[in-house]
């Protein structure tokens, strides 16, 4: 299925697990609840789609595009290197341990997602929302957090303004 046009389907509760969906167009799609553990969605669209409480886990998400998405309370333990995720809503959202290097979150919403030992190098948090995130253990070296609301979050040990940019974050 890979480069398929699958733009605003329904495709809720359905298990498209080791699925092929690179450069797939699934923006505005409804998946939520679906099991997409181990699919390869690199490079995919997948602009303002429903993943809410989707399984993610495994995934290859690198350079998708998730602008605007609900990932609310999915399970992203997965590469999502070089993604879009601007103005996504991942509230509750599972990223432990999840490759988020070089990724775009301008304005997500992170707020109480678990980020556990996640990698963040280098990515750009400008005026995300981070309140009562888990950030322990989480690598956050060249991490852009501008203006980002840090309130309630658990920051990795030692880590110092050295570490990251965060002008004019909330703390």
């Amino acid at each position: 299925m890979s480069n398929a046009d699958l733009s605003n389907t329904d495709l809720s509760n359905t298990d498209l697990s080791n699925a092929s969906l690179r450069y797939a167009d699934l923006s505005g799609a409804k998946l939520s609840d679906a099991n997409l553990s181990n699919a390869d969605l690199s490079n995919a669209n997948l602009r303002y789609a429903d993943l809410y409480g989707a399984n993610l886990s495994n995934a290859d998400l690198s350079n998708t595009d998730l602008n605007g998405a609900d990932l609310r309370g999915a399970d992203l333990s997965a590469d999502l290197s070089g993604a879009n995720l601007s103005y996504a809503n991942l509230r509750y959202t599972n990223l432990s341990y999840a490759n988020l290097s070089d990724a775009d979150l301008r304005s997500a919403d992170l707020s109480v997602a678990n980020l556990r030992v996640a990698n963040l190098r280098n990515a750009d948090l400008r005026g995300a929302d981070l309140s009562d995130t888990d950030l322990n253990g989480a690598d956050l070296r060249g991490a852009n957090l501008s203006y980002a609301d840090l309130r309630g979050a658990s920051l990795p040990a030692g880590m110092t303004d050295d570490d990251v940019r965060a002008r004019g974050a909330i703390r």
